[in-house]
């Protein structure tokens, strides 16, 4: 069947019949590869979105797509009734490449996070010895980490949380990158984890200070609190590090990967930590169906061996200083935007309007026209964050195009 779409017909299509739960520019996407996205209508376009981090190894990296191809054409799904023959090389292979005893598999990112948090509340009961039903989470503010029930209880964000409630208890929400505010937090004895993003991503690419992690860290093995890192969007090589923890050597109790998991071609997340804590698990107290599929376990291998073999982590460590140092240098020639900030190949533009203003998405769209895809978040950010296969001569003609675009306005 041939298509006889153009973009105005299939933007129409989907406002008809799809839930209106996104706000997406007006392009129409059909085809990617590596760093290039092309429209319906045959237009190519650069992506700085990477689908939030989901296709840091590049759209259709041509490995992935060979194991996936390879795979599907002999098991996709089993669900875990049975063993399969790929899991527990998946298992073993994604546990040595992070350093942890075990990890449970599963699909999206933020049922990660829930599987962490689960983990976490058994583990405050069977082991720390916390009350039953007292155990308590600290989460800082302005994260994200999805919109399941429990993400949007434990968010700060009116649109995640308005007409949602009554809301999951036993969440405590503190200012992010506060010391002190941890430290009093932390003197509940019945704390059993804290809960972070290393650098907060769809707030903004907010950047911790220096050393806050480490120290954090520090303050929870004190009081026998577990350490929980979201590295969903941060980790697997987006900052420049395969974990954003690694720039301070922290390694989590429990760590949250997804996105990139896959290279962007199917959901896969996994929750890794040591026995002590993933052993408080047992059989029939948390599972899902395609959590740890055969056709995920070859994708997820391929997709990491691919972030090493390809050194994705320093080449968007090196472009990421390019990239922040001509934004520094557009900051002084302009004041329509205020700031830059990130780290490796997340990073973000400050634009100098509020919040309910239209400049962040005008300027989208002006992106756009000139063959860049970008989005803002929080009305009045701009989140820049390629594939990380992109290269200097690349990253070069894009940088223009932001240079160019905002200079316009």
């Amino acid at each position: 069947m041939i298509s006889t779409l153009n973009t105005a017909s299939a933007i129409a299509l989907e406002e008809k019949y799809n839930a209106h739960n996104y706000h997406p520019l007006s392009v129409v996407l059909s085809r990617g590869e590596g760093v290039y996205l092309w429209d319906i209508e045959g237009k190519r376009y650069y992506d700085f979105l990477s689908a939030y981090s989901a296709v840091n190894q590049g759209h259709c990296h041509p490995r992935i797509i060979a194991a996936m191809t390879e795979q599907a054409q002999k098991l996709t799904l089993t669900s875990r009734a049975f063993y399969n023959d790929k899991l527990g090389e998946y298992a073993e292979y994604i546990t040595r490449f992070f350093g942890y005893d075990r990890v449970l598999p599963m699909n999206t990112g933020v049922e990660g996070g829930e599987t962490a948090i689960k983990l976490c509340r058994k583990w405050g009961y069977t082991v720390k010895g916390i009350p039953k039903n007292e155990a308590k989470i600290i989460f800082v503010k302005n994260n994200f980490w999805g919109r399941t029930l429990a993400a949007v209880s434990s968010s700060t964000d009116a649109n995640s949380y308005n007409d949602y409630g009554p809301f999951m208890t036993g969440f405590e929400i503190i200012n992010y990158n506060d010391l002190d505010a941890l430290k009093i937090a932390l003197e509940d004895k019945n704390v059993a984890g804290f809960m972070l993003e290393p650098i907060q991503g769809e707030a903004g690419v907010v950047v911790p200070d220096e050393g806050y992690l480490k120290k954090a860290y520090q303050m929870c093995k004190e009081k026998n609190v577990l350490f929980i890192a979201d590295e969903v969007q941060t980790g697997l090589a987006r900052t420049g590090k395969m974990l954003a923890c690694d720039y301070e050597n922290v390694q989590p109790d429990i760590l949250i990967l997804g996105k990139a998991l896959s290279g962007g071609t199917m959901p896969v997340s996994a929750v890794l930590a040591n026995d002590e804590v993933m052993l408080t698990l047992k059989p029939g107290q948390h599972g899902s169906t395609y959590g740890g599929n055969p056709l995920a376990c070859a994708v997820a291998t391929t997709s990491l061996q691919i972030l090493k073999d390809e050194k994705l982590a320093e080449n968007a460590f090196d472009l990421g200083n390019i990239f922040r140092e001509r934004m520094e240098k557009l900051i002084q020639k302009t004041n329509v935007i205020t700031k830059v900030r990130g780290k490796g190949l997340l990073n973000a533009i400050v634009v100098n309007d509020s919040e309910e203003g239209n400049l962040a998405w005008n300027l989208c769209e002006g992106f756009k026209e000139k063959g860049l895809l970008a989005k803002p978040t929080h009305g009045n950010i701009i989140r820049f964050a390629p594939p990380l296969v992109i290269n200097e001569e690349q990253l070069d003609e894009c940088c223009h195009i932001i240079e160019t675009t905002i200079l316009n306005f």
